[in-house]
């Protein structure tokens, strides 16, 4: 905290480039190679001048001044707008260096913006959501936690907790007046229930979270040449797959996504499935039940009145999974050809009529598996837990508050009671860091993963 970092902030070869400075010596150490002398400068200010090496002009830049505590990171700090030349950006960094910056580590300045009290860790976090995110769900639910939402979410949690907290310690100080009762335990319970309840749900939203973060996978599954690969094409509008009418020729699953209303689904063409002697067809086939498995949305494709035994099949290892089933091939296939609804175990899984080479009514099956995705209408005010790190203290403070409720409801010491309740706030301070002394491997472990400029 007490040195003065620079890095990158703009990938190199771009028309423009931004160098990041920030520390207590960020503005001494420019005015070393600029034109100007910024060490009095207004904060919040533009400066227009050249980056110098001697006698040697490196670039016409602007330099853009911010004083601490007014800062992202809560420093003095500086950006160095530049052309975007890989020799002038690595010779201005160069140059910082040689005067006494020293390069930023991953994530450096968002880390140093948090130990400076700017975030709290979800708000951190949120901002690595926030670069990586690309559809509008992962966008708005990284905002929503930049905003605070999440923070001031689990703030109203601690200040519920706090108070149960209070009332038994307040009851343990006043033990020997058995006419006074801080603590009614029905009422203590009741709220002890709706925190555990809202923590449930919170938790819960991690699997939306992580599905909307790196695509909903959807499986295509079905026979050999049914038209997997032809869909999946038409799908992604591109020729991802290989399209042959040789049986088998897809021997390994195939991956691409698209989006669909702003929200990323993650398409699996998989080998199709037969009897087959072929020892690497078989390893595919396997790797298509993994697919299947992985999945949240399975597309059975056929093109043909499917066996008993097929049915059985995929309804059994589709029991959990959102099934529908395409019948392909309408433009060479009649309706009167083929029959579904003749087995009533099917009759209540969507099916959409296609044809996969024509491209006919793929417009309705975009919808079908937008709807079989399930996910509610996401607004910046919506709180979705994306973070493994923050789901797993949601797991442990439900783990804790369920033996503060069976505490309550068996008559335990207050005592006892109120020791388990504290492991709940640790949990829920551990996912915003506030309140808690944070070891540099904990740090390290939530920041590494961003970008050297962020």
């Amino acid at each position: 905290m007490n040195t003065t970092i620079c890095a990158l902030a703009t990938a190199p070869g771009g028309a423009l480039g931004i160098i990041r400075i920030s520390g207590p010596l960020s503005l001494g150490i420019l005015s070393r190679i600029f034109s100007r002398n910024l060490t009095d400068a207004q904060p919040n200010t533009i400066h227009y001048g050249h980056i110098r090496n001697g006698d040697e002009v490196i670039d016409d830049v602007l330099v853009s001044v911010f004083r601490a505590p007014h800062s992202y990171t809560g420093e003095d700090s500086a950006e160095i707008s530049c052309h975007g030349s890989r020799y002038i950006l690595s010779k201005v960094i160069e140059l910082l260096i040689q005067n006494g910056c020293r390069m930023a580590q991953p994530g450096e300045f968002t880390q140093r913006a948090f130990l400076n009290g700017k975030m709290d860790l979800s708000q951190a976090e949120a901002i690595a959501d926030l670069i990586a995110s690309g559809n509008k769900a992962t966008h708005q639910i990284a905002m929503s936690q930049l905003r605070g939402n999440v923070s001031s979410e689990l703030s109203r949690l601690r200040e519920q907790l706090l108070k149960l907290t209070s009332l038994l310690e307040l009851e343990l100080d006043f033990s020997d007046h058995e006419d006074l009762e801080f603590a009614n335990r029905s009422e203590l319970l009741d709220i002890a229930n709706k925190i555990n309840n809202r923590i449930t749900t919170l938790a819960h939203s991690f699997e939306t979270g992580q599905a909307l973060k790196n695509g909903i996978p959807v499986a295509l599954v079905g026979k050999t040449n049914v038209g997997k690969s032809t869909l999946l094409n038409k799908l992604l509008r591109d020729d991802r797959a290989i399209v042959s009418s040789v049986h088998g020729t897809t021997r390994d699953t195939v991956e691409d996504t698209i989006d669909l209303n702003g929200i990323t689904f993650r398409f699996i063409d998989t080998a199709g499935i037969r009897q087959t002697t072929d020892e690497v067809e078989q390893i595919g086939i396997n790797r298509t039940y993994a697919a299947i498995e992985k999945a949240r949305i399975v597309l059975w494709i056929i093109d043909a009145e499917p066996t008993t035994e097929d049915i059985q099949e995929m309804l059994e290892r589709c029991k959990d999974k959102s099934l529908i089933i395409i019948r392909n091939k309408i433009d060479i296939i009649s309706t009167s050809e083929t029959s579904f609804v003749s087995d009533p175990r099917l009759k209540d899984i969507p099916t959409v009529e296609i044809s996969a080479k024509q491209g006919t009514n793929i417009d309705k099956l975009e919808r079908a598996i937008f709807e079989a995705a399930n996910i509610p209408e996401l607004s910046e005010q919506d709180i979705i837990v994306t973070s493994s790190r923050q789901y797993q203290s949601l797991v442990s403070a439900h783990e804790n508050l369920s033996r503060v409720l069976s505490g309550l409801e068996s008559g335990l010491s207050g005592d006892l009671v109120s020791e388990d309740l504290r492991l709940v706030l640790d949990d829920l301070a551990n996912i915003t860091g506030q309140g808690r002394i944070l070891t540099n491997e904990v740090l390290g472990n939530i920041f590494t993963h961003f970008c050297v400029g962020k």
